[in-house]
């Protein structure tokens, strides 16, 4: 029961390739729905393993590193359906500079974690996540649901609006991660 957060820690990132194969190759009817259901119940996920680990008290290395990084691997693998697939075409630079923030926190929690420091989320990190998932969750459900709205061209500016705003976020939030006081000693984070 303790493992439970770890688990579906390892199950949201056991979900990310369903919701590619749904999204980009599959052939199933519905399948951008479909997606979003995968979508939703991996990013609920991510709210149920935290308030486990808290209620429990069981919060853990593992779950500082894995945790955070089963998100960026799975809100990046639904920004790029939103970047690489019609109707939305977000800009690529959206992607990219999310990629790119990603895999830079990720490398510098890494060498902290070398060092016996842990980089666990802070409060505007939570905040990035919840609206790039909330941005992705809505983005999804127009598509799925009203096809001819997703396409039109004031909802495709009013998503580009978003995504730009949460990148800027995306990217504040990072910057976090370079103040000294963000990295703890394993010791204190137990």
């Amino acid at each position: 029961m303790r493992d439970l957060p770890n688990l579906l820690t390892l199950l949201r990132v056991l979900l990310i390739p369903l919701f590619l194969w749904l999204i980009f190759l599959s052939g199933v009817e519905n399948r951008v729905a479909w997606a979003l259901l995968v979508f939703a119940a991996a990013s609920f996920t991510d709210w149920l393993d935290g308030f486990l680990a808290r209620k429990w008290q069981v919060i853990s290395d593992f779950g500082k590193i894995a945790d955070p990084l089963a998100d960026k691997l799975l809100v990046l693998a639904a920004l790029a359906a939103l970047t690489w697939l019609d109707p939305y075409r977000l800009f690529w630079l959206i992607f990219a500079l999310i990629a790119l923030r990603e895999v830079l926190i990720t490398v510098l929690r890494e060498i902290r974690k070398k060092r016996g420091e842990i980089m666990p989320a802070d409060k505007l990190g939570k905040l990035k996540t919840v609206l790039q998932m909330t941005g992705i969750i809505l983005a999804l459900a127009v598509w799925a649901w009203w096809p001819d709205v997703a396409a039109r061209p004031g909802t495709r500016i009013a998503a580009h609006a978003w995504f730009i705003a949460v990148t800027l976020l995306t990217w504040a939030s990072g910057l976090n991660y370079l103040k000294p006081r963000q990295a703890i000693s394993a010791k204190e984070a137990r």
